[in-house]
């Protein structure tokens, strides 16, 4: 049976959660980033920005001069992690198993699936009803094919390279869209008359060897469509986390052990939902000035309850020692997650930690 592997992800993934947020910006080019009157620079842009000259890390008061029709909008971290928990939720009640690719997407294998491409199109009509995300999909006989298909899909879309069909798919497309093929490695090739994916495949594996040493074997592989990496796959996420911006500059322990309780809460509903509990627990502690404090413990019994985990949140914001410094927001996270876990006993933590 040969191998077929679907990629998903969401385009552009911050600027498209903040369309999702805004329909004003449904029809306008967006940047995302810092603040532009403190030297911010761009963390994202959509598709139009790029295509008007927008790159990431450039100052986004330059951004704006190549696009002055875009918005800019600050960073918000804590919107795209919940809108990333949201996406994987989604994705897992089509695929059990995904191999995740940062907070927008993953990987699955799909082999033995007698239409693959019907899959691909529900998961994306499913994201686009449920999210209001756009979604690309290719699949491919590997993860580096998989997710070049999805690349050439453009905004939306299914993308799938038949077998056999690999060097036609592969051949015309730069030679710097192989993994692993950055600024000075395309530069060599260049100097190799190597432009495009074609070109690499005709220097041939013991020319490129050569150049190149053993990362030269790896480069011809994938330039011939040869990938036989796995998809490192989990049935579950390996953590979860919420955190909540306190909009005053909160020192008082009541009120933020009532913040605890609101997060722990939230964290409750996504173990139940998942079926899921966990042995692991951090406090994140960030104060006015951005500095950031961590807390973390091992438990002796996995916690899947708000009042568990607020007991273990608590002992931990204890531990960070907080007093007159102002904090500015809080998070939780829960990792170690299984699905065979215990129900809630009385917790007992491990000495130690951080």
């Amino acid at each position: 049976m040969s191998r077929c592997i679907l990629f998903a992800e969401v385009p552009c993934f911050y600027a498209s959660v903040e369309r999702g947020q805004d329909p004003a910006l449904a029809e306008r080019p967006v940047i995302v980033g810092g603040d532009p009157r403190k030297h911010g620079v761009v963390l994202a842009a959509s598709t139009d920005a790029a295509g008007a000259g927008v790159e990431l890390e450039m100052p986004v008061v330059d951004a704006l001069r190549l696009c002055p029709q875009a918005r800019a909008v600050r960073t918000d971290m804590p919107l795209y992690r919940e809108v990333s928990r949201r996406l994987f939720t989604c994705l897992r009640r089509g695929f059990e198993r995904i191999e995740p690719f940062g907070m927008a997407g993953g990987y699955v294998d799909v082999s033995g699936a007698t239409d693959a491409s019907s899959l691909a199109e529900n998961l994306r009509l499913r994201v686009r009803t449920e999210l209001d995300l756009p979604m690309r999909v290719g699949i491919a006989s590997g993860k580096f094919l998989a997710r070049l298909a999805a690349g050439e899909v453009g905004e939306e879309g299914v993308r799938c390279i038949d077998p056999g069909t690999e060097g036609d798919f592969l051949r015309p497309l730069p030679a710097t869209r192989i993994d692993g093929v950055g600024p000075k490695t395309a530069a060599t090739l260049v100097q190799h008359a190597a432009h495009t994916i074609g070109d690499v495949v005709n220097l041939g594996v013991d020319r490129l060897e050569e150049i190149f040493g053993s990362h030269g074997r790896r480069i011809f592989a994938l330039a011939s469509g040869r990938d036989d990496a796995p998809v490192r796959a989990s049935r579950h996420p390996q953590s979860l986390s919420r955190e909540v911006t306190i909009g005053g500059e909160g020192t008082d322990r009541s009120v933020l052990g009532e913040h605890l309780l609101d997060l722990a809460r939230h964290l409750e509903g996504e173990l139940s939902r998942q079926g899921l509990a966990a042995e692991r627990a951090v406090l994140k502690v960030r104060y006015i000035d951005q500095a950031t404090q961590t807390r973390s413990q091992v438990l002796s019994r996995a916690v899947r309850s708000a009042p568990g985990i607020h007991e273990v949140a608590l002992r931990l914001l204890e531990r960070a020692q907080v007093g007159s410094r102002p904090i500015r927001g809080l998070g939780l996270q829960l990792g170690k997650l299984s699905a065979e876990a215990e129900s809630d006993r009385q917790l007992e933590l491990f000495p130690g930690g951080r």
